[in-house]
């Protein structure tokens, strides 16, 4: 084979090409401080680098959502211990206005003191976060959810309820609705309610009242007529009597699986009705308290009638600290759940980072060997071939 200086030269020119490629490729990874930049370097290894990172990216936005999340029922919980503790104030003002000693003066001020705390009561159930949502407007987070009527409040939210991811498989609630938390609250004990006829004359007061028998009792109406001073029947709602007995203040009437404690002395013909629980906000419980106190400062005062108003609003506040207690609870356990997803994510998303880190990030000892290396022999090939190409017979002759 006869070797001619365009071999020479060509030869040279693949091997200076070849050098300068992997230098080049070096010193980018060098740069990048990545093992490779481009599937076409490590094809396997950038697979499962592309796998690592759709994980990675799927974990940190769980982890997003989660922190969302967390900051949206740490502010409703915040708002429901605000609720809370306007609801024990308007039972201690409650209380206060029931004891019989207060004056119709006093009775005025404690219902102005209700009402403020009304319209406080009214201005948490429209607590907003940080990006201006209402918490308890359900969907509608961006329509102001309550707003101050006659008879309480009107709600202009909806019934839904905001579910975000924190994890694979696992969604969770970011918040409760207003209606959930302060219209849907059963009346009475919250099973039934008791309440006086309005042309009452008597002096009697409705107190405490259960169901002792939960198989007797069929959620119906009954109303406990006294047909003397001592002498009560129990009719049911087709005015057929279920039970009947003499009176004794203090004692329990019991019937159809309840029993209803009355103090005082009924009038003849007064009349006491019993009836399943309902719905009622708790804003328009407390309008009727207000209401009650207004109308017995400014009017002749029947403290029958107002301590029994009372009595039905202590219960009805008593149902309304208890649901929000329950709500309390669950935005504490969605809490929980998300701190331990938080948890998990990050232990995940450091070992998928560990996994990347490992396939993808360069070795940098080995790497400026190699730098050097191809520095080293780029040079002597340009040496070498300067050297050659002065090797010719012309220069011996």
């Amino acid at each position: 084979m006869r070797i001619t200086q365009n071999l020479l030269q060509t030869q040279f020119l693949a091997s200076l090409g070849a050098l300068e490629s992997n230098l080049a490729q070096t010193q980018n990874q060098v740069s990048t401080g990545l093992a490779f930049t481009s599937p076409a370097q490590n094809p396997a290894a950038a697979g499962n680098v592309n796998t690592y990172d759709q994980l990675l990216s799927q974990s940190q936005q769980y982890t997003a959502n989660a922190n969302s999340a967390q900051t949206n029922l740490n502010t409703e919980g915040n708002a429901l211990t605000q609720v809370q503790s306007q609801l024990q104030t308007l039972r201690s003002l409650a209380l206060e206005a029931n004891s019989g000693t207060m004056s119709q003066q006093n009775l005025a001020a404690i219902a102005t003191q209700a009402a403020q705390i009304q319209q406080s009561l009214i201005g948490t159930a429209n607590t907003q976060n940080g990006n201006g949502d209402y918490i308890f407007a359900g969907y509608s987070s961006q329509t102001q959810p309550f707003t101050q009527s006659a008879s309480g409040a009107t709600y202009a939210g909806d019934q839904g309820q905001l579910h975000v991811q924190i994890a694979a498989g696992q969604t969770i609630a970011t918040g409760d609705n207003g209606n959930t938390v302060f219209n849907q609250i059963k009346t009475g004990n919250g099973t039934f309610t008791v309440g006086a006829a309005a042309g009452n004359t008597g002096s009697g007061l409705i107190g405490a009242s259960a169901v002792t028998d939960p198989t007797a009792y069929t959620g119906g109406s009954y109303s406990i007529k006294f047909t003397a001073a001592n002498a009560y029947q129990v009719l049911d709602s087709t005015n057929a009597v279920v039970s009947s007995g003499a009176y004794v203040p203090g004692q329990a009437i019991s019937f159809s699986g309840v029993q209803v404690t009355l103090s005082g002395q009924p009038a003849t013909g007064d009349s006491f009705a019993v009836a399943p629980s309902a719905n009622q906000s708790v804003f328009t419980t407390v309008q009727n308290l207000v209401d009650a106190l207004n109308s017995a400062s400014a009017g002749p005062l029947n403290s029958t009638a107002l301590s029994n108003t009372i009595s039905g609003t202590l219960n009805n506040l008593d149902q309304a600290m208890s649901n929000v207690s329950t709500v309390q609870a669950s935005v504490g356990g969605r809490l929980n759940a998300i701190t331990f997803a938080q948890s998990i994510g990050t232990t995940q998303q450091t070992q998928l980072q560990q996994s990347i880190s490992n396939l993808q990030s360069l070795d940098y000892p080995a790497a400026i060997t190699s730098l050097t290396n191809d520095q080293t022999a780029l040079s002597a090939s340009m040496q070498s071939y300067t050297l050659t190409q002065q090797l010719t017979l012309f220069k011996y002759i």
